[in-house]
């Protein structure tokens, strides 16, 4: 289960007003209890998906796209600083839905300016610069999910 689909999940207990919520599955056990605690049971079986759901051999899958795409900017930009996302969340470029963005590729930052947020349990993590220069690449897209240690922003150092 991916973290997209459990924060899915959540919201829909909150919005139809459902206390508690049993999912059950080859793989694991979740249940969530509103006002409680969260438990999830995983089965020690590995999980692997259906053959019409797997991806054919020799295609890579998302994430390995992702991270190729990742290490095609990093070598467009030689020396360039990678700043990380130091927390699973969601990415986003902005204060506010109608603010516009911390930064643009192209701006020059300074070390501690804030380059975006990510939301975790509806905490707004401010993410900053881990370096002054100027933002080359941003690497993720408005309202992505972000896991720990993912790429964000490749700023070349002045």
């Amino acid at each position: 289960m991916t973290p997209k689909e459990l924060k899915q999940i959540l919201q829909a207990l909150v919005e139809h007003g459902v206390s508690e919520l049993t999912l059950e599955t080859p793989d694991y056990k979740l249940t969530v209890r509103r006002g409680g605690e969260v438990q999830v049971v995983a089965l020690p079986q590995p999980v692997t998906a259906p053959a019409d759901l797997a991806p054919a051999a020799g295609a890579p899958g998302l994430e390995a796209q992702e991270a190729k795409g990742a290490k095609e900017a990093k070598d467009e930009c030689a020396g360039c600083v990678e700043v990380r996302a130091p927390i699973v969340g969601t990415f986003y470029r902005a204060p506010a839905p109608d603010a516009p963005p911390y930064v643009e590729e192209g701006d020059r930052v300074e070390k501690g300016q804030v380059l975006c947020i990510i939301e975790a349990m509806k905490l707004m993590n401010e993410i900053e610069s881990e370096v002054s220069g100027i933002v080359k690449k941003i690497l993720v897209k408005n309202g992505e999910p972000v896991e720990y240690g993912q790429p964000l922003f490749l700023i070349q150092p002045l």
